[in-house]
């Protein structure tokens, strides 16, 4: 790079490195509002030795933990016996904050060597998660047998991807109640059925979210594939990414709905997509009533930083303009233009950036 880009790079860096600092040094502190409304700001993880690295952030718990790549770049697949290891320590890590766990999510993009998956046309559609494991039962027994048996250790909540129907759920919940009486039978003391939630990331299971509410006990709303199959476009193509709008006024009425519809059924409702981590959306999500995040480690200190400098009455007031817009354009606009404002010079811009895949 020439010399001036080098230099105004090199600012640019180390006003970051000084914001970061401060918000690091406040990352402990709750996510309240300025109005007094707590939110909680829980972490993902992909691998259960990120745990202390997450909640040293300032997480609540654990939000989300990837299982799936306990199975990945390995010879052998994990027995019961090790997942159980690797749910336990998570578990126990988390204490009293709990942490959600997502049963295996393998298919489409995601591929263990040692699962023969069949050749499909369309494979982001087809035999993948939740409908592989239920096919496969020999692969998803000996887990949710571990994720039981580390229940006994701490919070934990079981949550299950790709979620299209209700009798999905359904057969989830017979064969979880299968292994509880079979390890029951085996002598091992489960005092209860640990908590069973779904993600919402299919439009289907969006479109009945009042239905699958009463099935559950909480649901993890994942905007990732929401947006991607609500939208029907792929957003890792050049050709058509520039339609994957987060405040596309369709996916703002599906948020609204599924919020809704798990407050109705006094379920709890968090959001576990890329969505929750960018502190661009913050605002309109607090409007909208979510009061659960859950995201990568660096993006915690920033959105509760952000969460702590809003007031939800005005959150909720920003939302009602929102959808009253037609297009996500004068949205994200309305958006941008009051964000500055809400926020005031609470939180550096240098740091902020950054973090936004927003202006």
């Amino acid at each position: 790079p020439a010399l001036e880009d080098l230099q105004r790079y090199q600012q640019q860096a180390m006003r970051y490195s000084v914001g970061r600092a401060a918000l690091d040094a406040h990352a402990q502190e709750p996510a309240t509002t300025l109005d007094g409304v707590h939110v909680r700001v829980a972490g993902n993880i992909e691998l259960h030795d990120e745990t202390g690295f997450v909640l040293d952030f300032g997480a609540e718990g654990i939000g989300l933990y990837r299982t799936e790549f306990l199975y990945m770049n390995r010879d052998a697949l994990p027995d019961e016996e090790e997942q159980y290891r690797h749910y336990r320590e998570v578990v126990e890590r988390c204490g009293p904050l709990g942490a959600t766990l997502r049963t295996l999510d393998i298919g489409g993009d995601k591929l263990v060597s040692h699962v023969k998956l069949p050749k499909e046309a369309n494979p982001a559609m087809g035999l993948r998660a939740l409908r592989l494991c239920l096919r496969e039962s020999s692969l998803f027994r000996p887990q949710l047998r571990a994720l039981l048996r580390a229940s006994v250790h701490g919070e934990l909540r079981i949550m299950v991807p790709f979620v299209s129907g209700l009798a999905e759920v359904r057969a989830v919940k017979r064969l979880l109640a299968e292994c509880h009486a079979e390890l029951l039978a085996e002598g091992v003391a489960l005092p209860r059925l640990p908590a069973l939630g779904i993600m919402v990331e299919l439009p289907s299971a969006a479109a009945i979210a009042d239905i699958l509410a009463r099935e559950v006990d909480f649901f993890a709303i994942g905007t990732n594939d929401l947006i991607q199959y609500a939208l029907a476009i792929d957003r890792a193509n050049e050709h058509v990414g520039y339609l994957y709008h987060p405040l596309h006024p369709a996916l703002l009425r599906m948020l609204q709905f599924i919020l809704r519809s798990g407050a109705e059924a006094g379920i709890r409702v968090s959001m576990c997509g890329e969505m929750a981590g960018d502190p661009f959306y913050t605002a309109i999500l607090l409007g909208l009533g979510l009061r659960e995040f859950s995201m990568n480690a660096v993006s915690v200190p920033v959105v509760k930083q952000v969460i702590r400098s809003l007031d939800v009455s005005a959150c909720e007031a920003l939302l009602a303009e929102a959808m009253m817009l037609p297009d996500a354009s004068d949205i994200e606009h309305l958006v941008s233009e009051r964000l500055g404002p809400m926020l005031g010079t609470r939180i550096s811009r240098e740091v902020f950036d950054p973090m936004s895949h927003r202006p």
